[in-house]
């Protein structure tokens, strides 16, 4: 149970217990995690992946990208319900898991291993969307090269990341989140007056349930990465952490005023994941919309460098060339954004899996903290490297979506097992949300398959 361990004071510091809001006007204050991770999920899966789906196969699979966006939010919200209640950080869980693995100081569990494997593929992945970024910036100013523009892009995050602080992350992600959200839906209802509106007939056709396996690759990826994808899952966890939930929670003891207390910030934290589902789903269907009334009727598909080029048609050929200024800025403050989230979240796994591997005492706190700006002020650059090398986004952020879509069974069966084995009964999900979590537990384990099945063969 919760109460066998020390305290850990990153997540559970002391003297920070506190009451719940009584009203959603006082909740609104505490609101703020799904700030930050809308500005990484709203990035590459979406501008890249879901818009070059729909360019590849029209309208048929809109049930898949729905399906999606909504269907890792219950995964979300499970995982952070057990951070929260426990005080464990991401890694902290992974190693509890059973199966353990020999290691330089001591076992540890094999799903710490494939996530610590995991940050491979994902430096593909940031390399890609952080390139997509530099070719928005291209887009508005086309006598700039490609590689300059994310190599600038790649200093301005490590400027912003440097004090490692989140009231200064969440403060910037704001008004991107806000300003790219707004321009998507006003693009995809202006379509709605030009010969590439969407019919009542097209939406019909999304919801055949027809599964194109000619771009099954494609499509898995798009599933891994669209939406709360694995590492905006476990990302989101931390936000949580540095938002203050788990520590005015504070440590289970088994009283009346702690299950109190847990139900009522349980409730602030569901608020925050509903709205991270809205703010998804209103900017990942307008871009699959363009992406299969615009581009695949015209029979564009994004790729190489010519990736956000031609994803600007999206605009250009339904609102005409003034737009292009529309699509640029909408572009880089959507994967602008999901880079410097994406390589903010990244650093907090680090001190962790140090402190999981033997390396480091949980007690270090300066030590975590310093860790997180160093990792802030070099990772941009790694990107910028392989952004470099590549010079494909569509390819590099497909790499991380495969990869992303393999992890998600093991995150879901891991927090299943998780909240049964550790968390008070009180405090467990209702019968509803249970069922949703295994439903969505033997999906993603069929869809992982899937993935291995089509990337081996």
């Amino acid at each position: 149970m919760l109460d066998d361990e020390p305290r850990d004071e990153y997540t559970q510091p002391p003297n920070a217990v506190a009451e719940p809001p009584s009203t959603f006007a006082e909740t609104l204050k505490y609101l703020g995690p799904s700030v930050i991770i809308s500005a990484t999920i709203v990035g590459s899966g979406e501008i890249i992946l879901t818009a070059s789906l729909g360019a590849a196969v029209g309208y048929g699979m809109l049930w898949w990208v729905l399906l999606s966006c909504w269907s890792k939010s219950i995964l979300q919200a499970e995982l952070a319900r057990y951070v929260v209640l426990s005080g464990d950080t991401y890694p902290r869980a992974l190693n509890r898991a059973p199966g353990k693995l020999p290691g330089p100081r001591g076992k540890f569990s094999w799903p710490l291993a494939i996530a610590i494997f995991a940050f491979i593929p994902g430096f593909t992945g940031l390399g890609g969307v952080i390139g997509g970024a530099g070719q928005a910036v291209v887009l508005l100013f086309p006598d700039v090269n490609p590689v300059l523009a994310v190599g600038v892009l790649a200093t301005l995050t490590a400027v912003l990341l440097g004090s490692g602080s989140y009231g200064r992350l969440e403060k910037v992600m704001l008004p991107l989140v806000m300003t790219f959200t707004v321009l998507t839906i006003v693009s995809a209802a202006l379509m709605q007056g030009t010969e590439f509106a969407t019919r009542a007939s097209d939406l019909a056709a999304g919801f055949t349930f027809e599964f194109n396996t000619t771009f099954a690759v494609l499509a898995l990826a798009a599933y891994g990465y669209t939406g709360v994808n694995s590492g905006e899952i476990s990302s989101y966890s931390y936000w949580c952490v540095e938002k203050g939930y788990p520590a005015r929670i504070g440590k289970y003891d088994g009283s009346d005023d702690w299950y109190r207390r847990a139900h009522g910030w349980l409730k602030v934290l569901r608020t925050d994941v509903w709205i991270t589902l809205v703010l998804l789903t209103c900017a990942t269907v307008p871009f699959y919309i363009l992406g299969a009334g615009v581009l695949h009727p015209t029979g564009q598909t994004p790729s190489g460098n010519e990736t956000i080029i031609a994803l600007s048609n999206m605009f250009t050929q339904t609102l005409g060339d003034w737009s292009l200024w529309v699509f640029a800025l909408g572009a880089f403050c959507i994967l602008f954004s999901s880079s410097v989230s994406g390589v903010a979240g990244g650093g907090r796994y680090i001190p962790d899996y140090l402190i999981e591997l033997g390396f480091m005492k949980r007690d270090r706190l300066n030590v975590r903290f310093a860790i997180i700006r160093w990792y802030g002020l070099i990772v941009p650059f790694i990107g910028l490297l392989l952004y470099a090398g590549f010079q494909r986004p569509v390819l590099m952020v497909t790499i991380a979506g495969s990869f992303a879509a393999i992890m998600l069974p093991v995150q879901c069966g891991l927090t299943i097992y998780l909240q049964r084995k550790r968390l008070p009964k009180a405090v467990l999900p209702g019968r509803l949300a249970s069922t949703f979590l295994y439903a969505t537990f033997v999906l993603q384990a069929t869809l992982a398959c899937a993935v291995l099945y089509f990337v081996v063969f």
